[in-house]
């Protein structure tokens, strides 16, 4: 059970990376995402942050290359939250469809609200899994969401924030993604 939590844990802070750039353009550069989230997730996060805390420090720098390939840095963020550090590449940004591109069988649906704001929905396969939230901009440079997920009998709140720190990306990769349905 703790496994599947970490794992819902993980496809919620992938599913809030996915929000930047899904209905409105955004900066290319590096973009930094800090989520808190509630629920049962809040748990799943704490452990995650444990074993991450536990591991010896080969095996976190291991983890975090893995990652960085994938063109992901998180980290520990204050009261138990996240942050995420990602890439937005040119052409993903000129796309439009930046980061809303996440790994298995996952469809979305973008609801715009005007002004910058904008609703949505998403289900994905595996794990069968399905959300909604609402997302507000601030130009092309930040945003602010809330998202709730639910996946068998557990449900998750998260808060979420974005802001674009620069156009270089320094040692982090563009993001690894393909496209969504």
């Amino acid at each position: 059970m703790k496994s599947h939590r970490c794992a819902l844990a993980a496809l919620v802070i992938g599913a809030a990376a996915a929000l930047p750039a899904s209905a409105q353009s955004i900066k290319p550069g590096l973009w930094e995402m800090t989520s808190n989230m509630g629920g049962q997730a809040g748990n799943a996060m704490a452990e995650l942050q444990k074993q991450m805390a536990d591991m010896d420090p080969q095996e976190r720098k291991t983890m975090q290359q893995m990652m960085a390939r994938q063109g992901v840095q998180m980290s520990a963020g204050a009261g138990g939250g996240m942050v995420t550090k990602m890439c937005i590449s040119p052409e993903m940004a000129k796309r439009g469809d930046g980061l809303m591109q996440q790994k298995g069988d996952c469809s979305y649906k973008n609801t715009p609200m005007g002004a910058g704001k904008f609703k949505y929905t998403f289900s994905c396969a595996n794990p069968k899994t399905t959300g909604e939230g609402e997302v507000s901009f601030t130009g092309d440079t930040a945003y602010k969401a809330k998202m709730k997920v639910v996946s068998g009998r557990e449900t998750m709140t998260m808060d979420a924030s974005g802001k674009w720190l620069g156009a270089d990306c320094g040692a982090i990769k563009p993001l690894a993604v393909s496209r969504a349905k």
